[in-house]
Parts: structure tokens; sequence; C-alpha cells
């Protein structure tokens, strides 16, 4: 279901039925009869459902972890804020841009449409920007023909698959976080799909490389071996962004989760 869209109707019926009111309903009841139930809950309503539409769309809207392809930075079950107006300022709904603002950097954790579905959120981290050379060989990170620093740190234990898997931190842009990388996954993308600009892109057993065309942007998860990102589905239009996700408010397994991400 499309919430923004269920929320925007509702605004729009509650928003309606205020104003008919204001203007002529209310002039023609007797002094002292009470409202008709659905004028009363819309009048009720209204200013609540305003409130949250505005938050929502041009603020902050949360969102859930569905997967587990960012671990280990997002954990399934983290609900985290997505901050809607760091890109620009878009119409609710439609998703039009009408405020340019700023352009997603590298590293950044970027809630968008899935391309393929845009009825479906994804949330990925950035790893090229237009015009980017990205290569991913032998699960090592190029951007422009620089390997992208990396230094492994302690292992990380899955505690759902009661597994180690080898962890390290990356740099983009000057911001460490950290990725997994599965010893026993094999390098290559084995499930690419035929994407839009398909042909800036390279695989072979060693792996893959792109070329980000513009207004678009390569993402992939943080748990390189166990997320569908673009290396198989291909690249992030600029009208499909939602927002930067910057903020852990909950998690119900483990309540000390709450804090900021990187």
């Amino acid at each position: 279901m499309n919430f923004a869209l269920f929320l925007l109707i509702l605004l729009l019926v509650t928003g309606g039925v205020w104003a008919l009111d204001a203007a002529l309903l209310r002039r023609r009841r007797r002094e002292g009869a009470r409202q008709p139930w659905w004028v009363e809950y819309s009048v009720s309503f209204f200013p609540v459902i305003l409130i949250v539409f505005l938050l929502r769309s041009f603020l902050f809207e949360p969102f859930k972890i569905p997967s587990g392809s960012m671990i280990p930075t997002l954990l399934v079950g983290d609900f985290i804020l997505v901050n809607k107006y760091t890109y620009g300022i878009r119409l609710p709904v439609a998703n039009v841009k009408l405020v340019e603002l700023n352009s997603p950097r590298r590293g950044d954790v970027m809630v968008f449409r899935y391309p393929e579905d845009t009825s479906l959120d994804y949330i990925k981290r950035v790893v090229g920007i237009p015009g980017d050379r990205i290569a991913y060989r032998n699960k090592r990170l190029s951007i422009n023909g620089q390997p992208v620093p990396l230094r492994q740190i302690e292992d990380y234990l899955s505690r759902e698959r009661m597994q180690y898997s080898r962890r390290f931190l990356e740099t983009l842009d000057g911001t460490e976080h950290q990725i997994m990388l599965e010893e026993d996954a094999p390098a290559f993308v084995s499930q690419a799909r035929a994407f839009p600009h398909f042909g800036n892109c390279n695989y072979n057993t060693a792996g893959m490389t792109c070329t980000v065309p513009p207004g678009q942007y390569f993402v992939m998860g943080d748990n390189r071996d166990n997320s569908s990102d673009s290396r198989v589905w291909g690249f992030v239009p600029d009208e499909n962004i939602v927002g930067r996700a910057f903020f852990i408010w909950l998690n119900l397994g483990e309540l000390g989760r709450f804090g900021s991400f990187r």
C-alpha cells in the first residue's frame, strides 16, 4: 500500500469537511446542536493528519529495516529516521523535486524507490555518483582507478546464524563505515539483469566495472556478499531518491541500538 497516497487522500477528505463546516455547515446548525459524527471526526483529525503529512513529506520519515543487506551497520528490525530534505524538497506522492539542495555523497546511507518496482523502498550505501568509474573485483572496491581504503577488524558474530564473518572498515570520502565479507562467497556477479544503461557495465569472473550515468547513482549493501544492489539490478535514478537515513530510534530486539550511525 502506498502510505503517502493514503495519507494525502485522508488529508484532502478531512480538510474538505473542515473547510465545508467552517464556511457553511456551522452557520446552518442550531445553536447548541452537536456536529454530525462525520464532521466531528474530520474536524478533530484534520490538524493531526496535516502535521503528520507535513513532517513525513518534507522533514523525516520512519523506515524499518526489512533485510540483512546492510549488516553490520543496520540490523533487521532497526527502526530508522530518513531525512527527506537533505537531497532537495520533493512534491509528495509524485516525488518531483521542487527545490534543489544537496546531492547524495559517496558513503551516504540512502533510501530510494526500487527501480524495478517503485512501490518498494530500498536502503543501500551510495558508492558511486554520476561520472564515477566503479570497479568491484575480487571483493575490492575501486573508484576512478583508486582503491578504496580497507582494513580488517574483529570478526562479526551473527546471532541469528551463529557464525562469524570477516568485518572491515571501509573509507569513502574520508568517512569510515563497516562492511562484511563472506570468505566462501564468489567474487563474480551471477544474477545480473538487463537494466537501463546496462551497456555502462562489464562483468567477468573477477567481478564487474561500471561507469555511472548522469543523474544516476551506484549503491551497494554493507553486507557485500548478501546484498542485491546495483551490481545486480543497476543504477538508482535521482527521481527515485527518498532521503538520507541517519538515525536508529528503536529496535525491539536490541534496545541499546538507539542513536546515530554511519
